[in-house]
């Protein structure tokens, strides 16, 4: 085994061995056997074609930068009928159109030097050949018009395959993520693995977003296909398509938005009032113990705003706090910082729940909202690890100490198992 390969999980292996048998079998099968129905496999090819090469303009972390490809796969693994006729392609077929069409939409994408890592390609391969295997042996038999007919509760059944299927994507999704957090070199260092459960309630929530849409585009397809045939496809994926673009403009507006955020929380650094770093530092801390609290994904930005401009309140002592370390001051001064703090975040436009949670960084605990005693704990920490004070160690040491009044223990804890994780260490600075 190469290097590389000894890097990787088992968890990820396994994903991709089976991504890799499945298509083996379906690419042997298919030429042995030869194309069904040619002009439906070639029409659902070009869609899913279309629908990867649409990644163009993705940004990092986007949850499902192709979801016409996505749509377009889900419906080909549904379809039962084309025009009113039955149709026979079966699993092996459509795992055979979607690597094909994921091989062609590829090309221009790795001439570019970016497309979809191998494990992205594994999950997809294997959550279409979940839908697939659920629903095509129960069609061509038979069984599927006898138990639920033609109407309503054949829709019903295929809301409810979807369901599955979603669900099946989010538990891979959510492995991969966990294996990619903590490869196999930090197991074997020691290091503690991220939790599968706030993970999976991550893809799970996003299932409400563009995952839903997805799911209902690739069984409004199928259906539409097995009453009018081919010609429903433009028509039927053109609302996903403009979806797509709306919602890329609208991570570009966020994206800027995030760095406006991320610009007026440097000018402490900038004016001398805080350490090189601790803003970001203290945000991308603050994130991993929300998602580790299990803070949902508008709870988690919102928190990660506060996070960066925690210490905008600074900007407007007469003489700095050495080293910006506000977790060593009195409580009723780290109070005053934080309420001029607030003041100045509502003053630049940003939500109002960004400016509640600055403003009450500094109260006890049991009177804060959980993002405040996110903040408040992980700001401690960075301060104390600030340079002549406290190690990691030290630092959480301190926490603890002060969990009685000052820091929830929940949240200390919390915050102790990430850092676990990197290995007791802080964050590095800039």
């Amino acid at each position: 085994m190469s290097p590389r390969w000894a890097r990787l999980s088992p968890v990820v292996l396994a994903v991709r061995g089976a991504a890799l048998a499945l298509t083996a079998a379906a690419l042997g099968h298919t030429l042995w056997h030869g194309v069904r129905e040619p002009g439906h496999a070639l029409a659902f090819g070009v869609l899913i074609t279309i629908g990867e090469l649409a990644r163009w303009g993705a940004r990092p972390g986007e949850r499902e930068p192709a979801p016409l490809g996505a749509a377009g796969a889900l419906a080909y693994a549904l379809l039962g009928r084309s025009g009113g006729e039955p149709t026979s392609h079966g699993v092996l077929q459509v795992l055979t159109v979607l690597v094909a069409a994921q091989l062609a939409a590829s090309v221009p994408h790795v001439a570019r030097g970016s497309g979809p890592g191998p494990d992205q390609v594994a999950r997809r391969v294997l959550t279409v050949a979940f839908a697939a295997v659920c629903f095509q042996p129960l069609y061509n038999s038979g069984r599927s018009e006898s138990w639920f007919g033609d109407g309503p509760y054949y829709a019903a059944f295929l809301l409810v395959l979807l369901g599955l299927t979603a669900l099946c994507d989010a538990v891979l999704g959510a492995l991969l993520l966990r294996a990619r957090t903590l490869p196999r070199s930090l197991r074997a260092a020691g290091a503690t693995p991220v939790p599968y459960g706030p993970l999976l309630r991550d893809e799970l929530r996003a299932l409400r977003g563009i995952g839903s849409a997805v799911c209902a585009t690739g069984a409004v397809m199928a259906l539409g296909v097995a009453v009018a045939g081919l010609w429903a496809l433009p028509v039927l994926c053109l609302p996903l398509l403009l979806a797509q673009i709306s919602f890329r403009r609208f991570a570009a507006v966020r994206t800027t938005y995030r760095q406006t955020i991320a610009s007026l929380a440097r000018s402490t650094e900038i004016a001398g009032y805080t350490r090189h770093g601790h803003a970001r530092r203290v945000a991308v801390l603050c994130a991993a113990v929300g998602r580790e609290m299990g803070l949902s994904g508008p709870e988690l930005t919102v928190l990660e705003y506060a996070a960066l401009m925690h210490d905008i309140g600074q900007l407007s002592l007469v003489d700095p706090v050495p080293d910006g370390a506000t977790a060593l001051l009195p409580p009723a001064e780290q109070r005053r910082i934080a309420l001029l703090g607030g003041a100045v975040v509502r003053q630049t436009g940003v939500d109002t729940e960004v400016a509640v949670v600055v403003e009450r960084q500094a109260d006890p605990y049991r009177e804060q909202p959980l993002s405040a005693r996110i903040v408040r704990a992980v700001n401690a920490y960075d301060d104390l690890c600030g340079e002549g004070l406290s190690g990691p160690l030290g630092a959480l040491e301190q926490l603890r100490l002060g969990t009685g009044r000052d820091y929830q223990p929940q949240v200390v804890e919390s915050l102790a198992r990430v850092l676990a994780r990197g290995g007791l260490t802080p964050v590095p600075p800039g």
